[in-house]
């Protein structure tokens, strides 16, 4: 396999991770954060705008990593991950990324914790390749009908302003979208647009909301554990979202967040760890 060179990238110390790389294919270089020893659990991100691991999992991570080997990975046409000339997008290519850096890392069984996008892939890796998952975490899952938040990721404003306006559709308490989060989400999002990946990820993601529906008959024969969660106010998917899922697989269960909209993991950060590493926990994964 020809080796792909390192960049030159830090991720920001706002978010007290580290950097990790690792070769998933012929150039293709997979940007991501380790933390912990024990139990896999891979931490799969959302699709909005200028989104990376770490601007998803920064207050999660930490936490979690007492409890298990926590990897959060950027996935193919997002953050710092490298890939190749043709590579495509879409839900399943997403998930074949997922396998290839279990592979590499010699994984071979997992949980994996999904926040939107990241729990619709989340349940396609399940419907694909079940034999490889010990359980599922998703928080606001991906995949449903389009709304009109949805439909600004679309057509994201590429300015701080519209950065701003994306990341506050995300929470109730709209005093977590900072300045400086802001700045940063606005730097990742230059970044997506530089290397002219951005309107294919989003035109991958909007084309297999409808042509890749998921396989509600395959979810209902899962029998891993599954824990859904929700906030109350999520207006990117609404919580009905949850309670379809909920009424499909056997052995899912629920906690939703009130006062919360799609960015639980942030925006009850605390109680959403306490809550992840009590589901884990009661499953097994322990330190």
């Amino acid at each position: 396999m020809t080796t792909v060179e390192i960049p030159a990238y830090t991720t920001d110390p706002f978010f007290g991770l580290d950097d990790k790389w690792i070769q998933t294919a012929p150039g293709e270089l997979t940007h991501y954060h380790e933390l912990g020893e024990g139990a896999p659990i891979l931490f799969l991100h959302g699709s909005g705008t200028g989104v990376t691991a770490a601007a998803n999992w920064w207050l999660n991570l930490p936490a979690i990593s007492e409890q298990g080997r926590c990897i959060a990975i950027d996935s193919i046409g997002y953050g710092q991950s490298v890939v190749a000339d043709d590579t495509e997008y879409g839900i399943k290519e997403w998930v074949r990324h997922a396998v290839r850096v279990l592979d590499a890392l010699g994984i071979e069984k997992t949980w994996i914790v999904g926040n939107s996008l990241g729990g619709w892939l989340a349940f396609q890796f399940a419907i694909d390749f079940p034999e490889r998952l010990l359980g599922i975490v998703s928080m606001g899952t991906g995949g449903a009908k389009m709304t009109s938040a949805l439909a600004g990721h679309a057509n994201p404003t590429l300015t701080e302003a519209g950065i701003r306006q994306t990341l506050e559709l995300f929470v109730v308490d709209k005093s977590l979208i900072t300045d400086e989060l802001v700045a940063l989400r606005y730097r990742s999002a230059l970044n997506d647009t530089a290397s002219d990946r951005l309107a294919d990820v989003v035109a991958a993601r909007d084309r297999d909301r409808y042509a890749l529906p998921l396989d509600f008959d395959v979810l209902a024969r899962l029998e891993i554990p599954v824990l859904l969660i929700h906030g109350v106010q999520d207006v990117v998917i609404p919580v009905s979202r949850t309670w379809e899922l909920l009424n499909v697989i056997p052995h899912a269960d629920t906690h939703i967040f009130s006062q919360c909209g799609h960015w639980s993991q942030v925006e009850r950060a605390t109680e959403f760890n306490a809550i992840l590493a009590q589901y884990l926990g009661s499953h097994g994964v322990k330190r």
